[in-house]
């Protein structure tokens, strides 16, 4: 009997083997489904996210800082440049051990600690976004340059970055006027817009830096850079360009401030010269001063302690800030004043004995001329500055009217439209002393108030704007120093004046008058000083100013006070009277009598300002009249 045979069932392999693929085949298309989802998902749907971080550890956005705004003179001199510098600086997120960096920096260029408490207070106080660099150390010289260069690839995020630094050419001579910036402090970072502040490290602190920050500042550009790992910069990707500050021309003249402190010749004390016709201040000194550059990126610690110590105070501004009784020199401001309201006539007389008293009291009143000057009128009483007669006027006048004429010509109120700086001065009123001291105006307040004493006090700025009102016969002028800027400026004044209007202008002329015979007469108090061969005619007006007080039977005696006991001295003046060109206040701390301490500094000043343009004028002048002359007549 023969075995069967089993054959191989092909179909029922083919039915397997389609199972296995077809579950192969499934597998894969959810494997591929499940794949192309996730690309799906990270691609599209979270590409923003994605793209950003990726970006982000690839793609930096560095701000670049504006080159801030130039400062010129009236004649295009620099006052405030920006000078090329490289500063030493880290980014942190780049860093694996920040203060092994920082011994690693100090093992190859001198690195002080204080230095390094700056860096971590910057980096800790300072708004940044990440990947955004910080300064440690400013101003690097060529040879730490170098030094850093050769090292730079084994330090992470250390590198050294081009950098302009606020740079002020003529030193100490304008350092109160045009100010400097420093570093941004705490305080201030508080209080910034970050946007535009982004990058800079700056600010103005102050003068007309503080004053007009805004203009100067620009605005900050951007720089989208591709970075490595390390976060050296590979390439740029997208720039925009910063716009620069805005330039600024001033009306102050250097040679004109240079001959003023040259004439105040090391004393204390203060000089503004004006422009009468656009307030454009041509000179503005305090003395002493002192060197802004030290200030720009943080002067040391025992340097600002000497200046904040000097017991002259260079610190001190004061040209607008110094608060001085202004003594005689208001003297013609209060004869304008006892005019106008009708309180005298230019005849009136009164008899100066060398006192004046009050009536039913015992106390006097003193002259400066111990023996008086016998009878004077309002001319006579300005041109000899007669204490006596200003007394009696200022009793008639009262103390209502003696607020509210001065308050005219500016003095108590801040009227300079672009001096950060300005103090406001005093001009005493009934409604102040009862506010301030909780007591009511007496009337020898009055009388003192009358010859510029008491409890008044001025600046030497508002001095000289109260001059150029004068010169200017009332119409107002608001003192500035901006004359020009490459972007458009619009000021306005905080405090809006009125021109004088007076009920008769002959009364301009009467003090004019009395004001040229102040110089220019021999008994008037300037001009044994200044008034002799004057080749222009200036009215002017001395004062002198009592720092202490002089019982009522003592005599003043320099020889017997400290110098800084001695009285201030004072001079107002305008010129020429005819075309006035020029206005002046000055003031000297300690200095003694007006006549003999200020005096002579504001003919110096007055002298190098005019006598150059009056002879400019006089042969232009002449050139015209020949080419008249020369002209045919017609017919």
């Amino acid at each position: 009997m023969t075995d069967s045979v089993t054959f191989k069932d092909h179909s029922k392999e083919n039915r397997i083997f389609n199972s296995r693929i077809l579950k192969a085949v499934i597998i894969l298309v959810i494997l591929t489904g499940i794949l192309i989802s996730r690309i799906f998902y990270l691609q599209v749907v979270l590409y923003d996210e994605l793209s950003t971080e990726s970006d982000e550890n690839r793609i930096h956005l560095k701000p670049i800082p504006p080159i801030r705004g130039l400062i010129y003179d009236t004649n295009g001199l620099l006052l405030a440049d920006n000078k090329p510098s490289f500063n030493l600086s880290l980014t942190v997120e780049r860093i694996p051990d920040l203060d092994k960096t920082l011994q690693d920096i100090k093992q190859i260029i001198p690195l002080q600690d204080e230095e390094i408490a700056q860096f971590k207070k910057r980096l800790r106080n300072k708004p940044r976004k990440p990947f955004e660099s910080v300064p440690l150390k400013f101003r690097l010289t060529e040879e730490e340059i170098a030094r850093i260069s050769v090292n730079e690839h084994l330090m992470a995020g250390v590198e050294v970055e081009a950098d302009l630094i606020r740079f002020y050419p003529q030193g100490d001579i304008y350092t109160h006027t045009i100010g400097y910036v420093q570093n941004i402090n705490d305080q201030e970072q508080k209080k910034l817009d970050n946007k535009k502040y982004k990058g800079v490290s700056i600010i103005g602190k102050i003068g007309v830096e503080r004053f007009y920050e805004e203009q100067l500042l620009g605005k900050v550009g951007y720089q989208e850079v591709e970075v490595n790992a390390r976060g050296r910069v590979l390439r740029v990707l997208d720039q925009q360009e910063p716009i620069p500050g805005t330039d600024l021309t001033l009306y102050l003249d250097t040679e004109l401030q240079k001959i003023s402190i040259a004439a105040l010749d090391g004393q204390r004390g203060a000089i503004v010269a004006m422009d009468p016709k656009t307030g454009g201040i041509l000179a503005m000194v305090s003395e002493p001063s002192y060197d802004p550059n030290p200030f720009v990126r943080g002067i040391g610690f025992k340097a600002y302690a000497a200046l904040l110590n000097d017991p002259a105070r260079p610190l001190y501004n004061r040209a607008s800030s110094g608060e001085y009784p202004p003594a005689s020199t208001i003297k013609p401001f209060v004869a304008i004043a006892g005019l106008d309201t009708g309180s005298v006539t230019p005849s009136n007389q009164v008899f100066d004995p060398g006192w004046y008293r009050l009536p039913n009291q015992k106390r006097l009143y003193r002259n400066w001329k111990r023996g008086g000057h016998g009878w004077v009128n309002l001319e006579r009483a300005i041109v000899v500055s007669n204490d006596t007669y200003f007394y009696d006027l200022a009793l008639k006048l009262g103390i209502d009217n003696l607020h509210d004429y001065l308050q005219r010509f500016g003095v108590g109120i801040r009227t300079a439209l672009d001096v950060g700086e300005q103090r406001p001065g005093l001009m005493p009123s009934r409604e102040w002393k009862m506010g301030v001291r909780n007591l009511p105006w007496f009337p020898g307040e009055t009388v003192i108030t009358g010859i510029g004493q008491g409890f008044m006090k001025a600046t030497p700025l508002q001095l000289a704007t109260a001059t150029a009102v004068l010169a200017n016969k009332g119409k107002w002028i608001y003192p500035r120093l901006l004359k020009s800027s490459t972007n458009p400026i619009e000021l306005a004044p905080d405090h809006p004046m009125k021109d004088i209007v007076v009920s008769n202008p002959e009364y301009w002329k009467l003090v004019y008058e009395a004001m040229r015979k102040v110089v220019h007469d021999r008994s008037g108090t300037a001009h044994y000083r200044i008034g002799r061969n004057i080749p222009y005619t200036m009215a002017g007006k001395t004062g002198t100013a009592q720092v202490v007080g002089i019982k009522q039977n003592e005599r003043y005696d320099a020889s017997k006070l400290a110098k800084i006991h001695h009285d201030h001295g004072l001079f107002i003046g305008f010129a020429p009277i005819d075309d006035p060109q020029i206005a002046i206040a000055v003031v000297v701390e300690n200095g003694g009598g007006g006549s003999s301490a200020a005096a002579p500094v504001a003919r110096k000043v007055l002298d190098a300002y005019l006598i150059p343009r009056l002879k400019k004028q006089a042969i232009e002048q002449a050139k015209k009249l020949e080419r008249n002359s020369n002209t045919p007549s017609s017919g």
